[in-house]
């Protein structure tokens, strides 16, 4: 059995992670006063007030944290999810386009013959279903070629894009407008309310999906045989292999369960309500890369993760607001910036422990040094 003193150092590595995200939050903000101070110092202290304060100025704001937060924390927990199994999946940005892509082309072309009841949820399974296939290629390229999966992922965000673009133009296109069609009212997802309590935002259902999202990933991860597998092959290939685990079949389900999860969060996305549409430009999605400021920030824990992408959004809120003050919106960029590094620094520490905590404890689990 593992020795008190070890216990106390892993507990102690928890607790260090967390005041490492807090520190990081805090040292970002000081580094976005610094750059106001420096661009204007008479407004400084009012555009830094709208970046703390906006987020709850009024219900209308805080309805679009909601919305904000929506897209990024799904993109968050795929690329935590799939980090915690011992990947990277920098594929977000096309896994969340070709989802936002099927779910905009059922319900554009869905309405005609499908229940009013089912529209929305058979758009929402072909958002995830295309970001499924979409992260599954480069896990397949990952266990059988051993591609390495940041190469595959990269070209297959390029590939979801211009594939996307071509696409749209040959299905679902508005040509005034350069863009998808709008998706019809039936396929788009229940405001269950959140615009009677957020009137005149564009909060609605999807953040309960995201949120429910991450907590049957946090079960799977943590309470199911096929999440301890998918984490042990994470942690060490080859004693998985030895233990019995199915190596190739645990990368090929992280992969495809990580681009899952980024489709929905595309699905979500242009299924608000909010008018929002496929634009077709050479551009990758910004919320596929801000999922990996997410999921560190978050230390890859799909709890964690939740509250990062509040964060995240809240941030991007103030942003908005701060450009009333005559500051471009490019600071919150700064400080998000910021505090990804130092959310890297938390990471770096929790391994140096853990390898320390390793280094304390001999075969068998008895303590070194204690005899």
């Amino acid at each position: 059995m593992m020795g008190g003193k070890t216990r106390n150092i892993l507990s102690g590595a928890s607790s260090l992670n967390a005041m490492a995200s807090v520190m990081a939050v805090i040292i970002g903000l000081a580094a976005g006063l610094l750059v106001l101070l420096l661009s204007n110092p008479s407004r400084a202290l009012a555009g830094f007030g709208a970046i703390l304060t906006s987020g709850f100025s009024d219900m209308r704001q805080l309805g679009q944290v909601l919305y904000f937060a929506t897209p990024i924390i799904m993109t968050g927990l795929s690329v935590g999810f799939v980090n915690r199994t011992g990947l990277f999946n920098i594929g977000a940005s096309g896994q969340f386009t070709a989802g936002a892509y099927a779910a905009i082309l059922v319900g554009v072309r869905g309405a005609g013959f499908l229940p009013v009841w089912l529209h929305c949820a058979a758009a929402l399974a072909a958002g995830m279903l295309a970001g499924a296939l979409w992260g599954c290629v480069p896990g397949i390229l990952k266990a059988y070629r051993n591609i390495n999966e940041v190469i595959a992922c990269i070209m297959m965000n390029y590939i979801g894009m211009f594939l996307t673009n071509f696409l749209i133009t040959r299905t679902v296109y508005d040509s005034l407008r350069n863009q998808s069609m709008r998706v019809p009212r039936t396929a788009n997802l229940p405001k269950a309310g959140f615009d009677a309590i957020f009137a005149g935002s564009s909060a609605n259902s999807g953040i309960i999906i995201a949120i429910v999202t991450a907590v049957i990933a946090f079960i799977i991860l943590e309470k199911t045989r096929f999440g301890y597998e998918l984490k042990a092959c994470g942690l060490n290939r080859d004693a998985a292999k030895y233990a019995g685990i199915n190596e190739r079949r645990s990368i090929i389900w992280a992969m495809t369960l990580g681009g899952a999860m980024a489709g929905l969060g595309g699905a979500l996305l242009y299924l608000a309500g909010s008018g929002k549409s496929l634009t077709v430009v050479d551009v990758l999605a910004p919320e596929g890369f801000n999922g990996i400021p997410v999921a560190l920030l978050g230390l890859n824990h799909p709890i964690g993760i939740i509250f990062s992408g509040f964060l995240v959004a809240y941030l991007s809120e103030g942003g908005f607001n701060m450009q009333l003050y005559g500051f471009a919106p490019q600071v919150i960029e700064i400080i998000i910036a910021v505090i990804i590094y130092f959310s890297a620094f938390a990471l770096l520490i929790k391994s140096f422990i853990q390898s320390r905590a390793g280094a304390g404890v001999a075969p068998g689990g008895v303590e070194k040094g204690n005899d």
